[in-house]
């Protein structure tokens, strides 16, 4: 039994889950979204069971006992069929290295998901750079290129983009992270001390 949805959930459907076509015209209701979803999730079933399991788990989503996340019901069943909300990219301390972690979170963002990163691994503000002999900006300053990718990604995503940055407690530059934390200019980030066992 198909659930009646309210306005406020109709609305929100339609501005971020329904299919759309070349023009941005929408091209899919509620229940063909619930039917689209209920096949993809059930494909991964052995074949004589998916009939079963996309009937079971249809019933479910229309009767809105159960929703997944913001990504399956965007993707599932879409070419780019990106199902997970949660990623966790490294930040190598290497130019090359911080430059593919955002492009890759990018995509990640374009695709519904968020992203976590441990920013730990990069060089402290101040320290000097082998290859310029000049002095590297730190963690904090690449977090705010991170911070401004993922605010760019804001209109063209399925969703406002998530970070959440993470920065160990016996880092150099803990002190200025913390600070970030309560009094900075990172909008698009969750930000979180690593305690380690030695602290």
């Amino acid at each position: 039994e198909h659930t009646e949805l309210s306005a406020n959930a109709l609305t929100v459907l339609q501005k971020r889950y329904l299919r759309r076509d070349s023009q941005g015209k929408i091209i899919e209701t509620p229940k063909q979204l619930f039917q689209r979803v209920a096949h993809h999730i059930a494909s991964a079933e052995k074949k004589k069971e998916q009939r079963k399991w996309e009937q079971s788990f249809y019933e479910t989503l229309s009767a809105l006992d159960f929703l997944p996340n913001t990504p399956c019901l965007v993707n599932a069943g879409n070419p780019l069929g990106q199902l997970a909300g949660c990623f966790v990219l490294g930040v190598p301390d290497s130019i090359e290295g911080i430059y593919d972690t955002l492009k890759h979170s990018a995509l990640i963002f374009q695709s519904g998901g968020g992203v976590g990163y441990s920013f730990s691994s990069l060089r402290a503000a101040g320290t000097i750079i082998a290859s310029t002999h000049k002095l590297a900006s730190g963690p904090l300053s690449f977090m705010e290129v991170f911070d401004s990718s993922c605010e760019a990604m804001k209109q063209g995503g399925v969703r406002k983009g998530a970070n959440m940055g993470v920065l160990r407690i016996d880092h150099p530059d803990i002190l200025s992270f913390i600070t970030e934390k309560t009094h900075g200019k990172l909008q698009n980030f969750n930000v979180s001390v690593a305690a380690t066992d030695a602290f």
